[in-house]
C-alpha cells in the first residue's frame, strides 16, 4: 500500500502546480469537502467549500496578462498536529509581455489529512498583485481579482490566476 502524501509534499505540489499552470490537477490535492478562505481578501469572497467550487476556482479564464512564476523562498513550519502546516513562499516571476519581475509573497495554513487538503487559510498580498496587473496594463476598474468559487476573489493571470488560480462565477 503507498504511503499518502504528508502536508509538506501536498503544499509543495499545490504551490509547484500553480506556478506551472497545471490548473486541471489541483482541485485533486483537495477532499471533497474542504473549507478554504483568504482572509486577506478585499472583497470578503465566501470560503470555497467543495472540490467541484475548487475546479471553478482553478479554472483559467484568458483574462489578465501572461505570467511566468515560480514558487521560491519557501519555509516549511511543522506544527504539534501532525496535520497542520504553515508554509511561507512568494511568487516569483515576470510578465510575459513586458519582462516585468514581480514577487508576490503569500502564507498558507494548511491541514492535510489523508493526504488532501481539508482546511486552508491562504493570505496573499492583494496590493502587489494589483500593482502585477496595472504595471502589466490589465488594471480593471473595481478590482484585479476574478470571482473564485463562493464568493472567493484571487488575482488571475492569462494562464490562470496570479495566486492561487481562482476563476470567475
Amino acid at each position: 500500500m503507498a504511503q499518502l502524501p504528508s502536508p509538506r509534499e501536498v503544499f509543495l505540489a499545490l504551490v509547484n502546480g500553480v506556478a506551472e499552470g497545471r490548473w486541471d490537477e489541483l482541485p485533486d490535492l483537495y477532499a471533497e469537502q474542504t473549507h478554504v478562505v483568504h482572509p486577506f481578501d478585499p472583497l470578503r469572497a465566501a470560503a470555497l467549500l467543495t472540490r467541484d467550487e475548487l475546479r471553478e476556482h482553478f479554472r483559467p479564464t484568458g483574462a489578465g496578462p501572461r505570467l511566468h512564476r515560480r514558487a521560491a523562498n519557501i519555509t516549511i513550519h511543522e506544527t504539534t498536529d501532525p496535520e497542520v502546516i504553515v508554509a511561507e513562499f512568494e511568487y516569483q516571476g515576470t510578465v510575459a509581455d513586458t519582462g516585468e519581475p514581480f514577487a508576490l509573497p503569500g502564507i498558507f495554513v494548511l491541514r492535510v489529512r489523508n493526504g488532501e487538503i481539508v482546511s486552508s487559510r491562504d493570505y496573499f498580498d492583494h496590493v502587489t498583485a494589483a500593482r502585477v496587473h496595472a504595471n502589466a496594463g490589465q488594471a480593471k476598474a473595481s478590482s484585479p481579482c476574478r470571482s473564485v468559487g463562493d464568493g472567493v476573489r484571487e488575482p488571475e493571470g492569462e494562464s490562470g490566476p496570479l495566486v492561487l488560480q481562482p476563476q470567475g462565477r
